[in-house]
């Protein structure tokens, strides 16, 4: 039988797929975005995977979430995604954390034993309490901006976050990480504005409902995967 990477290690070469073999990976957030770094790093070879998400699987995730089916709704984000990586590689190590990441839950985490965070949250303080812990470990980490109400995947771009623009959740991190003293912070992000109007309504429960397509969060997150895999495999 042909080695499953064999088209990979014709792209990153023997040295490049042992590195992802044995690099571990911490991927924070498994919706839209994250599910989707998660399957392009599991179809890389990558070792081991921590999933973080504390959500489960509701019908409006079958849009635009790769681990949303109706097979799946009502699972766990972290186990939904469990079954994806081990049907994909059954020998990947996977550690499962059903919690979300927030500045209080920082320090259950020990970052130094990745090789590589991504930042696929919503929340801003918890997305700049990771840059902060990541830079702590001198882990490399890579976030990820606002993809919602965004209608154009070719307005995605790799940036420093202090070179972005038009973002508002870019800019919220900007003050952010700031007045934390995170000097730099490598980001996946669009430039194009942000839709307003219908695409954005408030729920019973007074929350916002932002509007989302099966295309630019998931243009988002194999941007952001590539980035890791690429760094990771020394390419």
């Amino acid at each position: 039988m042909a080695f499953w990477l064999e088209r990979s290690e014709r792209l990153f070469g023997k040295e490049g797929i042992e590195r992802l073999g044995r690099s571990r990976v911490a991927v924070f957030g498994l919706g839209g975005v994250g599910g989707y770094v998660v399957e392009a790093l599991a179809r890389s070879g990558v070792g081991t995977l921590d999933l973080i998400d504390n959500d489960t699987v509701s019908i409006t995730n079958l849009n635009r979430q790769i681990i949303a089916l109706h097979s799946t709704l009502g699972q766990k984000k972290t186990e939904a995604a469990a079954q994806r990586v081990l049907d994909i590689n059954p020998e990947i190590t996977l550690h499962l954390h059903d919690c979300f990441f927030l500045p209080e839950t920082a320090e259950t985490f020990d970052f130094t034993a990745y090789d590589y965070v991504v930042d696929a949250i919503d929340t801003v303080k918890g997305k700049i309490a990771l840059a902060v812990q990541a830079e702590k470990a001198g882990t490399p980490i890579l976030s990820s901006m606002g993809f919602a109400n965004k209608m154009d995947p070719t307005r995605i771009q790799v940036a420093d976050i202090y070179k972005t623009s038009v973002c508002p959740l870019a800019k919220a991190m900007r003050t952010g990480l700031r007045k934390a003293g995170v000097s730099k912070l490598k980001v996946v992000y669009s430039d194009e504005a942000p839709l307003s109007a219908s695409a954005s309504e408030r729920d019973e429960n007074g929350m916002r409902v932002i509007g989302s397509n099966a295309f630019v969060p998931a243009a988002a997150g194999l941007v952001l995967a590539a980035e890791v895999i690429k760094d990771l495999a020394g390419y």
